[in-house]
Order: structure tokens, then sequence, then C-alpha cells
């Protein structure tokens, strides 16, 4: 009786296939998921999107992405603590918005 108890004890406690498969499924689609968000983020916070004041179009995606990330790293000068991309995405009250938004078309010039 005994030993039949045990096996039974020993079956109960290991996982099925189909749920150690159920488990590895979700665990890489978990990491496919974040592999995805880290390709698709770029490394910017505030994107063409969020910039709709000035135009991209006519950048290649390399020269999109350090466009967007000098205007990410560049700072506000009007003391708000915001980078410029922030600003202009967000901030239409800056007093020196119009000249943050010049800042980054140059930046675009630049980046052909």
């Amino acid at each position: 009786m005994k030993k039949q108890a045990r096996a039974a004890e020993r079956r109960r406690r290991r996982p099925s296939a189909v749920a150690t498969l159920a488990k590895w499924t979700i665990a890489i689609a978990i990491a496919g998921l974040a592999v995805y968000g880290i390709t698709q983020y770029g490394g910017v916070a505030w994107d063409e999107d969020d910039i709709r004041v000035v135009d991209f179009s006519s950048l290649s995606a390399d020269a999109k992405r350090t466009a967007l990330r000098r205007a990410n790293s560049a700072r506000c000068t009007c003391g708000c603590g915001m980078n410029m991309a922030q600003c202009v995405a967000t901030d239409s009250t800056c007093p020196i918005r119009e000249k943050n938004v010049e800042a980054i078309r140059t930046m675009v010039r630049e980046a052909i």
C-alpha cells in the first residue's frame, strides 16, 4: 500500500509534458516580446511621432536615429530640465520652444 501511495505521490508532483511545454512557450514569448520592444525603442524617448513640427521624412533610418538621439540628448535651456525633444513634444508654452524646433530642424539637416 505504501509503495502505491509513493508512486501516486511522485506522479502528482511531476509536471506533465504539456505543462512544461506551456511554461517554456510562455517564457520564450516573454523574452521575444522584450527583445522586440528593445529593438523598436531605438534608444530615443521622444520620436518623430512625438515631434510632429519637424519633418524627418527626408532621412534614412540611420540618419533619423542619429537626429532623434541628438534631440533627445540636447537640453532645453529655459531651465525646465527637459531635453529638446521632450520640450518640443510636450510644452507648447516654453518661451524658447521655437528656438528648440529650429535647433532640431538643424539637427535633421546635418544628419542628411
